[in-house]
C-alpha cells in the first residue's frame, strides 16, 4: 500500500475541500492517506511517502501563501524528483496564474509531476469529480 501526503494550506476552506477529497479518492484506491496543514510539514518528512499532493490557494499577486506554504514548499521542492506529485488549490480573482508558474517551477526543480496542476474558481462543492480525477492520476503511479 502506498503512503501519500496531501499537504495543504487553506484560508477560506475552499483548498481544505479539494484536499479532503483527493485524499478520500485515495484511500478508496487503496493508498493510505495523511492529511497534513503545511505549517506541520517539513524536510524530515518527505522519506516517510511515496507520493504526494500539495494544495495552496493563490494569494495576493497570484501566488503561494508566503507565511506557512511558500517556506515549506520551497524547503521540500529539491526533494520530490522520485515522488510522484500532484498540485492543486482554489482562486477567486483573476484567471489563475498562479498555477501555471507554481507547475512551471515544479518542472524547473525536477519534481515528479503526475499530472497538470488542478485549479478550482471559488467553492470547489460542484468540481469534486475534478479532484478525484486528479487523486486517479496520482493513484496510478504505483
Amino acid at each position: 500500500m502506498s503512503k501519500i501526503a496531501v499537504v495543504y494550506w487553506s484560508g477560506t476552506g475552499n483548498t481544505e475541500a479539494m484536499a479532503n477529497a483527493i485524499a478520500e479518492r485515495l484511500q478508496e484506491k487503496s493508498c493510505e492517506v495523511e492529511v497534513i496543514e503545511a505549517a506541520s510539514f517539513d524536510t524530515s518528512s518527505v522519506d516517510s511517502y511515496e507520493g504526494f499532493a500539495f494544495g495552496c490557494p493563490a494569494m495576493g499577486a497570484e501566488e503561494l501563501e508566503s507565511d506557512e506554504f511558500e517556506p515549506m514548499f520551497e524547503a521540500v521542492e529539491d526533494n520530490l524528483s522520485d515522488k510522484p506529485t500532484v498540485i492543486f488549490g482554489s482562486y477567486e480573482w483573476n484567471d489563475g496564474e498562479w498555477m501555471e508558474d507554481w507547475q512551471e517551477r515544479c518542472k524547473e526543480h525536477g519534481i515528479n509531476l503526475a499530472a497538470d496542476g488542478l485549479k478550482i474558481y471559488g467553492d470547489p462543492s460542484d468540481d469534486l469529480d475534478k479532484c478525484h480525477k486528479l487523486a486517479d492520476k496520482l493513484a496510478s503511479k504505483f
